[in-house]
């Protein structure tokens, strides 16, 4: 695999770029088998605008930094909606919570198209136009800013234009292929 970085030790001066090739050791069956015991949130990613409504499951979201506010979602270039995603240039991140597993589930699914994938739970937007879940634990209402394609998948950095919580307090993780939930413990 060829990287490369681009280096811009003074912007009045000339860039230097860095090409360099890393020998893969690691098979992709054992990394995603580690990855597997990285312990992720669950999230329906969800957008809405020329192309239309679409949404899938997603544990790769992270936040990037507060100023501004960013996050970045991934998604497999392979899936039937990232064509989409990328023409509306708008997305949500909902946070689920422990009630949602169902959700999880059917966005997840190539059993549903988008129509129905939407009947599940309700919905509502924020400033971007995007489903956002009402009782998600969180969500985050974004405009795509850049993508980055990173062997099968595209790495979406996304300006957080809204964020919408609610009264849930059990999330829903994803750890060892399995679902589980987490919230705050009452001390006696």
């Amino acid at each position: 695999m060829i990287y490369q970085i681009i280096h811009f030790p003074d912007l009045s001066k000339r860039q230097s770029i860095y090409t360099f090739e890393i020998e893969e050791m690691i098979e992709a069956t054992d990394f995603r088998n580690a990855m597997s015991l990285l312990t992720t949130a669950v999230n329906v990613i969800t957008t809405q605008g020329t192309a239309g409504m679409h949404g899938f499951t997603a544990s790769a979201v992270c936040s990037v930094t507060d100023t501004p506010p960013t996050l970045l979602v991934c998604m497999n270039q392979s899936s039937r909606s990232h064509a989409h995603f990328i023409e509306n240039k708008v997305l949500s991140v909902n946070v689920l919570s422990t009630q949602h597993e169902q959700i999880s589930n059917v966005f997840a699914s190539s059993k549903f198209n988008s129509e129905d994938r939407f009947k599940l739970g309700d919905w509502t937007t924020l400033e971007t136009g995007s489903p956002v879940l009402e009782d998600a634990l969180v969500s985050f209402d974004c405009q795509i800013e850049e993508i980055q394609n990173v062997g099968t998948h595209s790495i979406f950095l996304c300006r957080v234009v809204a964020i919408k919580q609610s009264q849930q307090e059990e999330s829903l993780v994803y750890f060892n292929r399995a679902y589980h939930q987490i919230g705050q413990l009452e001390l006696a």
